[in-house]
């Protein structure tokens, strides 16, 4: 049986603990039929997940970049996905 998704709390998580998380939503989904009112709710929750990961990779980057120019070694390259 999949694990559950625990709710959405007002605490931020961690970068680690919202893949960990969404890695679960998915494991879910794609583990057989679910009702659509948990299908949605699922949909609705990774969205926001991916979301605030996303936020704080941007984040994570910024630090970096300030980091490298304080350093004088000023070479930012954008980041690349693996989406293509």
């Amino acid at each position: 049986m999949p694990e559950k998704v625990p709710p959405a709390k007002d605490a931020p998580l961690s970068f680690e603990a919202g893949l960990q998380q969404l890695e679960t939503i998915v494991k879910e989904m794609e583990g057989g039929e679910l009702p659509l009112e948990r299908a949605l709710e699922l949909f609705e929750r990774g969205m926001k997940l991916s979301e605030a990961c996303r936020k704080q990779l941007e984040e994570a980057e910024t630090r970096v970049e300030v980091l490298m120019k304080r350093a004088g070694e000023v070479h930012p390259e954008p980041l690349r996905s693996n989406k293509g």
